[in-house]
């Protein structure tokens, strides 16, 4: 069926024991998901439920829509620099446009059945980026981190290293203390739950169940409820937004025209590519570590059409791009879920939270929020990466390097564009170095000289022929020439244009040229092309003037 989404997989062998698992996984999930929608959207320059209402909006409909059984769909710490950058160059009606576009392509990319194509993106690359966000996300947290009074934070690398550098005065002691009170409880928090320690009793309660709670959620309502109480002097989502409304988002249409579809080309092409990657990666991941008997890989081509529905609609109730997360989605495959139910369930909880609870985030502080996403680029960041470089190859390392370069110097886009062309160029010349010719004595005294083809003859390796051309200039007239192509497995037209140079060199001698044991790609490529029968022709004319 051309449009199957998952969830339909529900009516079959869906017990009560598998719903019961994908509610617990949908609340715990729906939980987590509060302050990491929050923190993203602020750090996009946006309101808070900006971020809230894409988790909420978006992931019910890659829920409902989506090719994996456990994908968790939302706003995601990758595209806060991108974000932030239309925001400041194009302003808010500008990233709706870009949004909408992107999902449309997204969309059009699943029904045309390309989803397999982001497999064709270089690990080195991914990691690249990957790490370069990171980057980026904990250079944009600087600010709210020190609390320092900046109007407005610059959208590119340098402009943020000078503004962070030209107001450190202004920083604020207890902005520092609260994030770094919450980058060390995030990081300590899951290691409570290997403490094995019966002295750690609360009331009865061992440390490892109250640790059995998201690390997020515990930091967001402590360090708030201490910022509360204690009057600490720190910026906090009231005072900058004026609070989270307690209602459902209004329906707004983003001006579209064929002008702003134009300048907002570029991001919307990022916007794409990026949620492709993204979410296509993070069901990968999720299929391997799945365990469960009813866990069926995701189709990603269905996968990549809810991720392009998700984004065309979001935009309409104010949200931000909507891709697969893979923290979101870890912790709702390791609570128990195993079917879109799941995923569901995320957004009900969230919705819940945000209309009845929306009033108690006026207090909570600028500076959790950038602990917590602190903490999210460095676990986002594969930095041992960097320590395994001198194990790979040179291609690897420029790959990597120049893609993390780009992407924190300049730009997401550019990083990828000029690394995908890096990555094409160094195949070429890989497989250019795998290919060879070699001169091999003959057993047949009719054939003065026998070569044995290796490889691929491309574009970028004809010019190793020409030591047969040399060879076939000095020889004496009449002369037989032997290409024996059972190694060489590919052949393109260039390599036949080359091929044919050396039929016009054997000619202009008065003599014969031979191939052998061509590979079924080469020997179709030769008769397509009419080359064989050329070939066949003048060796029947050499035979009839021998005779």
């Amino acid at each position: 069926m051309f449009f199957q989404p998952r969830i339909w997989d529900v009516r079959h062998q869906y017990s009560r024991q598998r719903l019961i698992g994908d509610l617990g996984a949908g609340a715990t999930v729906g939980v987590v998901a509060l302050p990491l929608a929050m923190a993203f959207a602020i750090a996009s320059g946006l309101p808070p439920q900006a971020g809230l209402w894409t988790a909420i909006i978006g992931g019910l409909l890659v829920a409902l829509l989506g090719g994996s059984n456990v994908q968790i769909a939302g706003p995601a710490g990758a595209f806060i620099v991108i974000v932030y950058g239309i925001v400041q160059r194009h302003g808010v009606g500008g990233l709706l446009v870009a949004t909408s576009c992107a999902g449309i392509l997204l969309l059009l990319l699943g029904m045309f059945r390309l989803g397999n194509l982001v497999r064709f993106v270089p690990v080195s690359i991914v990691i690249g980026f990957t790490n370069g966000i990171a980057v980026l996300i904990a250079l944009s947290q600087i600010k709210d981190a020190l609390g320092l009074q900046i109007a407005k934070m610059p959208g590119d690398f340098f402009g943020q290293i000078h503004a962070i550098g030209t107001h450190l005065s202004s920083w604020n002691p207890m902005s520092l203390v609260l994030v770094l009170a919450t980058v060390a409880l995030l990081f300590v928090w899951p290691l409570l739950l290997h403490h094995k320690s019966p002295m750690m009793r609360f009331n009865g309660i061992t440390v490892r169940t109250f640790a059995r709670l998201p690390a997020p959620v515990v930091a967001l309502i402590v360090f708030t409820a201490l910022s509360y109480a204690l009057h600490l002097p720190v910026e906090t989502i009231g005072t900058r937004f004026g609070g989270i409304p307690q209602e459902l988002p209004a329906l707004t249409l983003p001006s579209l025209s064929w002008d702003s579809v134009r300048e907002l080309l570029m991001p919307t092409l990022t916007i794409a590519a990026l949620g492709a990657i993204e979410s296509l990666l993070c069901a990968r991941v999720a299929d391997q570590l799945a365990s469960h008997p009813a866990h069926r890989k995701h189709d990603p081509n269905q996968e990549l059409m809810a991720q392009g529905v998700a984004n065309l609609v979001v935009p309409f109730f104010g949200g931000m791009p909507v891709t697969g997360t893979i923290a979101r989605t870890m912790t709702n495959l390791r609570s128990g879920a195993t079917s879109p139910i799941s995923g569901v369930v995320h957004c009900a909880v969230l919705m819940l939270i945000v209309l009845l609870a929306a009033p108690l985030a006026l207090h909570v502080p600028l500076a959790v929020l950038s602990g917590v996403l602190l903490f999210v680029a460095w676990n986002m960041g594969e930095w041992h990466e960097f320590a395994r470089l001198r194990q790979f190859s040179n291609h690897y390392r420029l790959l990597l390097l120049g893609t993390f370069f780009l992407t924190v110097v300049f730009d997401l886009m550019v990083a990828v564009e000029v690394g995908l062309v890096l990555a094409c160029v160094l195949f070429v010349r890989r497989m250019a170095t795998l290919f060879r010719v070699e001169a091999m004595t003959s057993s047949d005294p009719g054939a003065q000289h026998l070569w044995q083809l290796h490889g691929a003859l491309f574009f970028g390796a004809t010019d190793k022929l020409d030591q047969i051309l040399t060879t076939i200039a000095s020889a004496p007239p009449g002369c037989r020439i032997v290409l024996d192509l059972q190694p060489l497995f590919a052949l393109d037209t260039t390599g036949l244009d080359a091929l044919r140079d050396i039929l016009k060199a054997v000619q202009q001698r008065q003599g014969q040229l031979e191939l052998r044991n061509p590979s079924a790609q080469v020997a179709s490529l030769l008769e397509r092309s009419g080359f064989a029968a050329t070939l066949h022709q003048h060796s029947s004319k050499m035979a009839t003037a021998k005779a």
